[in-house]
């Protein structure tokens, strides 16, 4: 375990600079690079089509496990009222797909506050 001084050593100034740096430096590689092969890959090709698949797939896999698994606040919510929430936001979506995903966002986010205050003023 390291003690709280080699800590403060480990902390200062010029290490949180080095690791900013360092983060930078990775992420905006990565973007380059994908920007640089961007051009070079076919939208109609089976390796886009797998990588657009993985995303979506990935994507699903968190906003179920957001749902189902939720940690912090969201966790104190009871899970028939996530589902419901959840399935609210969906049809209000699926309405008019393309036109309708910040207007269920917004009645999922604001269902959501409003039961935590209705909660908090009840209990």
């Amino acid at each position: 375990m390291l003690e709280s001084s080699e800590l403060s050593t480990m902390f200062n100034d010029a290490g949180m600079w080095a690791a900013l740096i360092a983060a930078c430096v990775g992420t905006y590689f990565w973007r380059g690079l994908g920007v640089y092969l961007s051009g070079k890959i076919s939208q109609d090709s089976e390796l886009f089509k797998w990588l657009s698949a993985v995303t979506y797939a990935m994507v699903a896999a968190l906003t179920v496990r957001i749902i189902l698994l939720p940690v912090g606040l969201l966790g104190t919510v009871p899970i028939y009222i996530r589902l419901a929430v959840s399935i609210v936001a969906l049809i209000i979506m699926y309405s008019k797909p393309g036109e309708r995903m910040i207007p269920a966002l917004l009645v999922g986010t604001f269902s959501l506050v409003l039961f935590g205050l209705v909660m908090n003023f009840l209990g």
